[in-house]
């Protein structure tokens, strides 16, 4: 007997995803968890854009509603509503192509439906293309809007506080563990970027400073944590692309409603490493410096940076850099997702 979620000739979209992840990125073709985590990420807002648009709940999802018109929208709402950049864009497509080819030998019945998605090109950049950065008064202002008195401000403070300092990668924070850092002179963060390439980046004493108090109130310091996810969901399980970006969206619109201006609709987790890189190259910093700080392959990666007009002195930064409210705070104590949607969150 056919499942309410299942569609006449179809296999079952839950299972096949299930399948796509468990079976065939790790076991057949032995994925590193880095790409399962960014396949899983695209999934997950495919089911949110389900849900939202849709209105199709993640457990009435099926393959039969998964065709290259339902793809190309969803590209779209990525790029219009959750304000994705192209390099974004054609990720989430890459995924989504990655699992047609599943399809292709899982569901062949359905071959010439795949084969459509497959035919959806990658979008090209354009000349126009620029990096976002922000301001040091708009970094200061959602850094200054979070609640550090409690144990989840906390944690959200020293997360963002982080990712900006390192100038890390979503995905870089993501994997980081308790032994990932060096919180004695000389300070600094074992970051694995593209490649599984090792970098170590230093980090500013205020910031080692926060990272020890967030340590010692979730017991990050103790015996036996040194491969704990140093930050992590509810279930202790490492959080999210989306996950992040949820956070730092929901701090940056409390400081848009505190009065505080410049800080754009559309701000995403990678823009605070993209403002890393803008502020030590207006600080003078060396360009080569950056590149290593970034974890770029080339300097010509990173000479998009120098295209960014200087607007702030060395002392100006400086100054900045020890007003953006990294203050030890007070310890305090703190206090269901569909079967789809926790399978995805559970991988990885």
């Amino acid at each position: 007997m056919k499942t309410h979620n299942e569609s006449p000739g179809y296999k079952e979209f839950a299972y096949c995803l299930e399948a796509f992840f468990k079976e065939y990125l790790v076991r057949e073709r032995g994925c590193s968890e880095k790409t399962v985590r960014a396949y899983r990420d695209t999934f997950i807002l495919l089911v949110e854009y389900f849900s939202s648009v849709k209105i199709t709940p993640p457990n009435r999802i099926t393959l039969e509603m998964f065709n290259k018109d339902l793809v190309t929208s969803f590209l779209n709402w990525l790029e219009s509503v959750r304000n994705c950049s192209v390099g974004t864009r054609n990720s989430r497509l890459a995924a989504l192509k990655s699992f047609c080819r599943y399809l292709m030998y899982e569901d062949p019945c359905h071959m010439r439906q795949w084969s459509y998605i497959l035919e959806v090109p990658m979008k090209r950049k354009t000349e126009n293309d620029r990096v976002d950065c922000l301001s040091l008064d708009a970094l200061k202002a959602i850094l200054q809007s979070v609640n550090a008195d409690t144990l989840s401000g906390l944690k959200d403070l020293t997360m963002l506080s982080l990712l900006y300092n390192s100038a890390a990668r979503v995905n870089e924070l993501i994997g980081l563990m308790p032994k990932s850092l060096r919180l004695q002179k000389p300070y600094g963060v074992e970051l694995f970027g593209k490649g599984a390439k090792r970098r170590v980046v230093p980090l500013d004493e205020p910031i080692v400073n926060l990272l020890r108090a967030y340590m010692k109130a979730y017991g990050l310091d103790q015996p036996g944590m040194d491969s704990h996810p140093l930050f992590f969901n509810r279930h202790h399980g490492k959080l999210t692309n989306a996950g992040i970006t949820y956070i730092l969206k929901k701090y940056a619109s409390k400081a848009t409603e505190n009065g505080n201006k410049g800080i754009p609709e559309n701000i995403h987790p990678h823009m605070l490493r993209h403002s890393r890189a803008c502020h030590l190259l207006q600080a003078g910093t060396n360009l080569e410096y950056i590149r290593l700080i970034l974890g770029h392959a080339s300097i010509q990666t990173t000479e998009i940076y120098a295209k960014m007009d200087p607007s702030v002195t060395n002392k100006a930064i400086e100054k900045a850099y020890s007003d953006l409210g990294l203050q030890q705070p007070e310890e305090r104590q703190w206090q269901q997702n569909p079967k789809l949607l926790a399978m995805l969150k559970s991988l990885a």
